[in-house]
């Protein structure tokens, strides 16, 4: 099983009561934190859902899923803690010879999500546990350099990314979207330096990149979309260059697969 190229979760492990498990993961083990964006009319826990089936890829990328000898159990870290900072682990069992026989072909079944201390795991991985996915070999890729110039692609950023833009900011000419954009990027430059909490670090594409906040509604302090930045060096140089921007919600979950954000701007 081991060497077997599976990639997602639902292809990995057949999920029954999938919706209960993230519920009772969401609200009775982990450690409090917002699992739904705040416009939701009702709670499915959609982060947490997104955060672990990237997560899984992650772990699964490196090699980082513990097997049992016979293969007939399987765990993963999810990066997650208890109130009390105990680990989760999501714990999967290999599906009995009949079950296979469905239009199913996931070889194992999600039995639940258990702290580090249960002695379910304790008895079948006998502490031969796996460790939190790793996205970052350099810290210092987790905050914006402010000796570092920060050059944006502004007409790749207006061309690709129109349709992400605020409703009141799609119906005006081009050329003012295009300053309002300078704008917002000139502001977040010069608050940036003084303030480099405000760069918040995601993963996407298997590289570390930062998120700025781009507040362009006149009169308003809240961003309106996160302008993503990524270094590039040239010889002895570095800058940051910006081609894209985000929404918030896609912002906020890929910030999350490294850690919940601690910011006063990004929040779902």
């Amino acid at each position: 099983m081991k060497g077997k190229n599976i990639f997602a979760l639902f292809e990995f492990a057949y999920c029954p009561k999938y919706n209960d498990a993230i519920n009772y993961l969401a609200t009775s083990l982990a450690d409090s934190e917002p699992w739904d964006f705040s416009d939701a009319t009702e709670k499915k826990h959609t982060i947490l859902k997104n955060y672990l089936e990237h997560i899984f890829r992650k772990v699964h990328a490196e090699r980082n899923i513990a097997y049992t000898q016979n293969n007939s159990h399987a765990c993963f870290n999810t990066g997650l803690i208890t109130k009390n900072l105990e680990e989760i682990y999501a714990f999967f069992e290999a599906r009995r010879p009949l079950a296979l026989n469905d239009n199913l072909s996931a070889p194992y079944v999600l039995k639940a999500f258990l702290k580090k201390s249960d002695n379910t795991l304790l008895r079948i991985f006998a502490g031969n546990l796996p460790d939190i996915a790793n996205f970052f070999n350099k810290p210092e890729d987790l905050i914006f350099n402010p000796r570092c110039e920060l050059i944006p692609q502004i007409d790749h950023i207006i061309e690709d990314n129109v349709d992400r833009f605020p409703i009141h900011m799609k119906g005006l000419e081009l050329d003012e979207i295009r300053r309002r954009l300078e704008g917002a990027i000139r502001e977040v430059k010069q608050r940036v330096k003084t303030n480099y909490k405000l760069a918040v670090p995601q993963y996407y594409n298997n590289k570390i990149q930062l998120l700025l906040p781009l507040c362009l509604t006149p009169g308003s302090p809240n961003a309106d979309l996160a302008l993503v930045a990524h270094k590039i060096s040239e010889s002895s140089r570095v800058v940051y260059t910006a081609r894209t921007c985000l929404t918030l919600k896609m912002a906020y979950n890929n910030a999350r697969l490294i850690v919940k954000p601690q910011s006063s701007w990004l929040i779902p």
